[in-house]
């Protein structure tokens, strides 16, 4: 039986008994019903899986003693930073978790001239919160024990000057092909993603004054939570571990 895996944003060491974070005890306790005894497994981002098991569970909280730890090793050989032009609530949700899902390592949210939602500082950083849940949550269910970076969301200047490794936009109309890429060449590279009303012409030029060339993925147009998806699948398939 597969065990539950929850995150926990602390240090885990084998033979160490820890208090669980309220949304950690809250989730095993209380929807799972595990109680003393029961077996979980918790991960903090650091590429391990800590088995472990309940020692204490009651309405005030719970703790788990560490027992042991396992290095997960399915971190794809293809490093992707995603550069996402913000979408709207549920379409971002669906990015972020399906993104991190097919193994992405970075996410860069950026405002571009065409994003129709604007943050102030305010609900940026409620924002931010609740993305970098949805990339957990995503981690928790898919067996990752790395856990994505999700940045503040930023213009689209200074996310683009972020690239690593090669910088590319999907356009239907560019010259480069996905199939043209070599594994032997590419083993770093950033997708950059337009909002729901696609990168401006102003858009383009600072992608391209940043280092991005075009990138065709295929004859059609796709929708902002289609299209970065679709391009980690087929470079995963390619050059990663979607083998």
């Amino acid at each position: 039986m597969r065990l539950t895996r929850s995150f926990v944003a602390l240090p885990l060491q084998s033979g160490d008994t820890v208090t669980l974070p309220d949304d950690a005890a809250a989730h095993l306790v209380r929807v799972l019903r595990l109680q003393a005894g029961d077996a979980c497994v918790l991960f903090n981002g650091d590429g391990f899986d800590y088995d472990a098991r309940i020692v204490a569970a009651d309405k005030r909280g719970a703790q788990a003693e560490v027992l042991g730890a396992r290095r997960i090793d399915n971190e794809s050989p293809l490093r992707i930073s995603l550069v996402q032009g913000i979408a709207r609530g549920e379409k971002m949700d669906l990015i972020l978790q399906k993104a991190t899902e097919l193994g992405v390592a970075r996410i860069l949210p950026v405002d571009s001239e065409r994003s129709e939602v604007k943050l102030d500082a305010q609900r940026a950083a409620k924002r931010l919160a609740h993305w970098r849940e949805v990339v957990v949550s995503a981690c928790e269910q898919s067996g990752r024990a790395v856990v994505p970076e999700v940045l503040a969301p930023q213009p689209l200047a200074q996310g683009a000057a972020l690239r690593e490794g090669h910088g590319f936009l999907l356009d239907p109309f560019a010259d480069r092909t996905l199939a043209s890429l070599q594994g032997g060449e590419l083993r770093v590279c950033t997708l950059a993603i337009g909002p729901e009303g696609g990168w401006s012409p102003r858009d383009r030029e600072q992608l391209m004054a940043a280092g991005y060339e075009g990138l065709r993925l295929g004859p059609r147009v796709l929708r902002t939570e289609t299209a970065g998806i679709a391009a980690i699948a087929a470079l995963q398939a390619m050059l990663g571990d979607l083998a």
